[in-house]
């Protein structure tokens, strides 16, 4: 049941994301003058729709995006002359440029408003000041960067019978109770392979425990517990400069993600998807699936909101920046006529020469076309590896 209303949480908040998307481009065209006939969440059949003013208002029946119709967007459009002066391609090219990065803005600010409501609203996970036991790790990687295998052993605490709830009271003799960085140090001045008392409280009594403490590669004496977390509310300022920081790292791993697509697709379909660069790389279908997961996930609630928040503020950034792109069909690739045609507009002015006019869009249509069926092609190459090869997360 979990695993299902994450789905359904996943799907719900992309469509408001589209919703958010096209009321972007929808509001700054009717700010500028300009015509627009249609507004509509989704393709195919229409499910329902009503008509205000001059523009038709309605829902279609696949929920995989949404439109506007704005009049006149380029020039092989035909135009009602009556309509001509309110077209989108009689428009200052400014005011295009802002129409048409509107949805990718819009998609920057849910983003930046969900990032705030992490860090303002539910709280950021920080390590409890106390020397309370959060979890057991279950072995001792090769790596410490990776994922347990089943050659790896079980961790000294999982060996030992420590229990997440314990409160590690003292090690080797020497009091730890009063922060997890003094009990790293008692444990960093350990032998690995030799066995240490370890004194904890558990349920009010005192437990003592004999574990041999291991040795983990690059980080020294090892005894495999992770602090217990706790959720902390920032303030208003701290969390805006969090939403801004988070925002940018996203950013930034939105485009190395993209960069490394080429290198990822011939991992979607490894058994070790997960940790290759195929498991970076994701469709909707992917996305849905993992949000499921996370409320699926014996944690509190807390972690599956921040989590859950996190992947849909991601979508969001990648979404709007991949738009950007100066591709056809996409905003970022008719951003781009625009600004071709402005340069080339003030280039002729220069050299005293009427304005060339509008860019031929008939020598841009096999480009665009190349470019949606690449699309779509990479799309269903997701879709097919998160139903056949799904990734899951720990």
């Amino acid at each position: 049941m979990s695993f299902l209303l994450g789905v359904v949480i996943f799907v719900v908040a992309l469509l408001i994301s589209v919703m958010l998307h096209e009321a972007g481009h929808f509001a700054t065209a009717k700010m500028f003058g300009m015509k627009v006939t249609q507004f509509f969440v989704g393709f195919g059949p229409t499910i329902w729709s009503t008509k205000k003013g001059e523009t038709e208002y309605g829902v279609k029946g696949i929920p995989a995006g949404g439109f506007n119709k704005i009049v006149g967007m380029t020039e092989l459009e035909d135009v009602d002359p009556a309509d001509e002066p309110r077209s989108f391609r009689r428009k200052p090219g400014w005011e295009r440029i802002i129409v048409l990065a509107a949805g990718s803005f819009m998609h920057f600010v849910l983003a930046l408003f969900l990032l705030f409501v992490v860090a303002a609203g539910i709280g950021l996970q920080t390590a409890s000041s106390t020397t309370m036991v959060g979890a057991i790790e279950a072995c001792v990687p090769a790596n410490p960067s990776s994922a347990c295998t089943k050659s790896d052993p079980a961790s000294p605490a999982k060996k030992a019978g420590l229990h997440a709830g314990d409160k590690i009271l003292s090690i080797a003799g020497v009091p730890v109770h009063n922060s997890w960085t003094e009990m790293g140090k008692a444990i960093r001045g350990l032998t690995p392979g030799e066995p240490a008392t370890v004194v904890v409280e558990r349920n009010g009594h005192q437990v003592t425990l004999h574990p041999s403490f291991a040795k983990l590669k690059g980080k020294g004496t090892y005894l495999g517990v992770a602090p217990q977390t706790v959720f902390k509310r920032s303030s208003p300022i701290s969390a805006i400069s969090y939403a801004a920081n988070e925002w940018w790292a996203m950013l930034k791993g939105s485009g190395q993600v993209a960069a490394n697509l080429p290198k990822a697709i011939p991992d979607l379909f490894s058994k070790n998807r997960a940790n290759t660069p195929g498991g970076q790389v994701t469709s909707v279908v992917g996305a849905g699936d993992v949000t499921g997961q996370v409320l699926q996930a014996n944690i509190s609630w807390q972690p599956k909101a921040d989590l859950v928040l996190l992947i849909i503020a991601s979508l969001n950034i990648f979404v709007g920046a991949f738009n950007l792109l100066p591709l056809l069909p996409m905003d970022g690739g008719h951003i781009a006529v625009v600004i071709y045609e402005r340069a080339r507009a003030g280039i002729a002015k220069l050299r005293g020469k009427p304005d060339p006019g509008p860019a031929d869009y008939r020598r841009l249509i096999p480009v665009s076309v190349g470019v949606f069926a690449l699309l779509v092609g990479i799309g269903l190459l997701l879709v097919a590896a998160d139903i056949l090869n799904p990734i899951h997360i720990q």
